[in-house]
């Protein structure tokens, strides 16, 4: 990846006292700014949000060694930046980055670099790079969203069921929505195994690793959109490949990779801390008549209290600006300078006006952002998380935690809050048997809700969903955990 040169607007003004080059006030140096990143940020890092919380609604802070950053905690202070035209989403005005001050093999910058995508765009070229993005999603039918859950879901569970004993991150929530997201792209099978592998490697914490598999998701994307050139079909990449405004082939990349990453990483966050909630807070089980929460409770207050993508939503001030709170608090935020969103500073501030807890009951969090750059994926999101975990409580409903969960730990990079492993241990299923799972028939929009039957091809059909792996006879009902999700609605999306 290169980073063009910087615009005249990305270097603080020449002989500027107030700052240096990297933007960092005088008498600071990165190396003293708070971490957020590392194992005890990661084992605590509300006590770092509540510290920078104390000092106003923005604080600089150091993302990685030696790349300071300042991030915004504050509630509304976070939708000010979010909505506001005087911030901008384009990286090339990382002026540390473009002056050599940190180095492009630096751990974040993969996250954080420039890249031709709706991510980094404002204005008209947002405005049409979003437009495409959200077109192709809304041809999205939820019923083939729920039938590719299942099958990947229960493909997984068929693999590690009669184990009796799994990893629910490494062996079901980060593989989960990548095999989603390569069949809503249209990738036959063996192109679906390769990018969930190449998805896999660009989570490993190890650099190197997570490179060598970003530069294989490139070239499985560039594959994908070969085919589907010659050979359009009823998914995402035809939909964005035939778009009326017209996708070059690189744009069609990172439109891709914008969607693959948002929906693989955070989602796999969300799915494994939702378990962990289910399985470790009483209010959670219970009678389906006993006024326990729904599995829907859980997912709504884990985007609350942990959110997946707890800072992000990098942003840079066009021109200085004063950021403050209601109480008069604030930062002058020069230009040039990384400004990131927590959200997961954000959802977990007490409210000042003393109304009360906001998150019971209500989806006002800022899990999935705010203003123009908002999540497109959320109702898919949604889904394929709520099936994740139903079909997995169906199939395993005295799943137990395999360790106290004092002893889970958290992944330690500043990006995500998203738990290194989850042991599980169940009763063994047994290998006999085979038995299809409902899947309802899918139908096309465009078709005026009629059913849709999808071409022949593997690129754009999901094959018959069966379970190969069977519940024991042995479960003893009389115990059995009892979840209440109620997703009936999810099926008439």
């Amino acid at each position: 990846m290169t980073t063009p040169p910087s615009g005249p607007d990305t270097v603080p003004p020449p002989g500027c006292p107030a700052h240096r080059a990297s933007g960092v006030p005088a008498g600071l140096s990165a190396g003293g700014l708070p971490p957020l990143y590392g194992p005890d940020f990661a084992a605590d890092p509300d006590a770092t949000y509540a510290r920078l919380r104390a000092q106003g609604p923005a604080s600089w802070v150091e993302l990685a060694p030696g790349v300071p950053a300042i991030v915004v905690t504050d509630y509304d202070a976070a939708l000010e930046v979010l909505r506001s035209s005087q911030f901008s989403k384009d990286a090339r005005r990382w002026t540390a980055l473009n002056q050599g001050q940190i180095p492009m093999d630096n751990q974040v910058v993969p996250m954080m670099g420039f890249r031709p995508s709706l991510l980094f765009a404002d204005g008209d070229r947002h405005l049409r790079l979003r437009r495409t993005v959200d077109d192709a999603l809304a041809r999205v039918d939820s019923y083939r969203v729920r039938a590719f859950v299942q099958r990947s879901a229960t493909a997984l569970i068929d693999e590690f069921g009669p184990a009796g004993s799994a990893d629910l991150v490494s062996q079901y929530a980060e593989r989960l929505p990548a095999l989603v997201f390569t069949q809503l792209f249209g990738c036959d099978d063996a192109l679906a195994d390769r990018m969930s592998r190449a998805c896999a490697r660009m989570i490993d914490a190890e650099p190197t690793t997570a490179q060598r598999g970003s530069e294989d998701l490139a070239r499985c994307l560039g594959e994908l959109i070969a085919v589907k050139r010659r050979s359009p079909a009823a998914d995402v990449t035809s939909w964005l490949l035939h778009h009326p405004l017209g996708l070059s082939d690189e744009e069609m990349i990172h439109q891709l990779v914008v969607l693959i990453g948002a929906g693989t990483v955070p989602q796999s966050a969300w799915i494994s801390s939702a378990i962990m909630l289910l399985l470790t807070d009483d209010r959670f089980a219970g009678d389906l008549s006993g006024g326990s929460l729904t599995v829907s409770d859980a997912l709504n207050e884990v985007l609350w209290e942990q959110s997946p993508m707890a800072n992000f939503c990098f942003h840079y001030a066009t021109n200085e600006y004063d950021l403050r709170d209601d109480s008069g608090a604030g930062l002058l935020i020069p230009p040039g300078v990384p400004v990131l969103i927590s959200h997961a500073a954000a959802n977990t501030q007490e409210p000042r006006d003393g109304g009360g807890d906001r998150r019971a009951a209500n989806h006002a969090h800022l899990a999935f952002g705010a203003g123009p750059h908002v999540c497109p994926a959320q109702s898919i999101s949604e889904i394929i998380t709520d099936v994740a975990i139903e079909t997995l409580l169906d199939v395993l409903p005295d799943v137990a935690l395999a360790v106290p969960a004092s002893e889970l730990t958290w992944r330690p990079g500043p990006f995500h809050r998203s738990l290194s492993a989850l042991p599980v241990t169940f009763p063994a299923l047994s290998a006999s048997g085979s038995a299809p799972v409902h899947t309802p028939a899918p139908s096309d929009p465009t078709s005026g809700g009629q059913p849709w039957n999808p071409p022949t091809s593997t690129s754009s059909t999901p094959q018959a969903a069966t379970s190969t792996a069977r519940r024991p006879a042995s479960a003893p009902g009389g115990r059995r955990r009892r979840w209440s999700s109620p997703v009936a609605w999810l099926r008439g999306r």
